[in-house]
């Protein structure tokens, strides 16, 4: 009996092994299949996206919206006329603002310096080394010195009218073409304005001969009118800035001008003394 029983109890751990060993097979081999049908899976998705057939059009796409052919588009769709006119005001006033900002930054110079070595020369070389040391420097600042040293044989009187008209001369060159840069920023939106009334009258011209009020028959008179009133302002905007720079530049150069002529005037009185 207990032969009997030790045989079944062999017989069940055998039989629990072998299903044991026949499960554990059958796991592995559904996994292998499992990996095997993934990877088929993603073959044949790489197959159906493969490398050759990724569309490589991003660039071109990222040309085709880049500021420039943004800008060149809506440029010609707010029509040749007016916004040529526009871009021919942007053109001239940011090239006589150029013109300033070149003159006015030849015009600065080391107002100290100069007024030292003007002194210096005086009191070595008399006042004709003072003239030669204004002569070789540039600027308003050396021109109004070698004014009043030109006449500083006549009087101090003469010489401070002398320096105070020089003066007025030097700043009204200073000044010269400010009067046509702010024509420019007064006029660039007015055209895209006078745009935008021409753009609204064909867009009721459009109205009128549809005999109806559809959308679409309006939106090519509109979108002219609002492109040139926003290229108009848009310029304005641009040539403000420079002007508004240009003009703090003048402010500072006659500033510097006034206060070296008043020391300049000390070092003639202390001279001729």
């Amino acid at each position: 009996m207990k032969k009997l029983f030790v045989l079944l109890t062999i017989a069940a751990f055998v039989t629990f092994g072998l299903n044991t060993t026949v499960k554990a097979d059958q796991h592995e081999e559904a996994a292998e299949a499992g990996v095997e049908q993934t990877d088929t899976i993603v073959e044949a998705e790489a197959e159906e996206v493969a490398p050759g057939d990724i569309p490589l059009d991003f660039d071109e796409a990222e040309e085709d919206l880049s500021f420039h052919y943004i800008l060149k588009e809506q440029f010609v769709e707010g029509g040749p006329a007016f916004m040529g006119i526009i871009l021919l005001c942007l053109i001239i006033g940011l090239g006589l603002c150029i013109e300033r900002i070149i003159y006015l930054n030849l015009s600065t110079t080391n107002t100290a310096k100069l007024l030292k070595n003007v002194e210096e020369a005086l009191k070595s070389g008399g006042v004709d080394a003072a003239k030669e040391i204004c002569r070789n420097t540039r600027g308003p600042v050396a021109s109004i010195y070698y004014q009043g040293l030109d006449r500083v044989d006549e009087g101090m009187d003469v010489v401070e009218k002398s320096v105070v008209s020089y003066g007025s001369v030097l700043m009204g060159r200073l000044e010269m073409n400010l009067t046509w840069i702010s024509l420019f920023i007064a006029i660039a939106p007015m055209l895209g304005f006078m745009g935008t009334v021409i753009g609204m009258i064909g867009a009721f011209d459009a109205i009128a001969a549809a005999g109806d009020i559809s959308p679409t028959i309006v939106a090519d008179g509109i979108k002219v009118a609002l492109l040139t009133t926003v290229f108009g302002l848009i310029v304005a905007v641009i040539l403000q800035i420079f002007y508004n720079y240009v003009v703090s530049k003048i402010d500072g150069i006659v500033n510097t001008m006034e206060d070296a002529t008043i020391s300049f005037m000390d070092i003639l009185i202390k001279h001729n003394k």
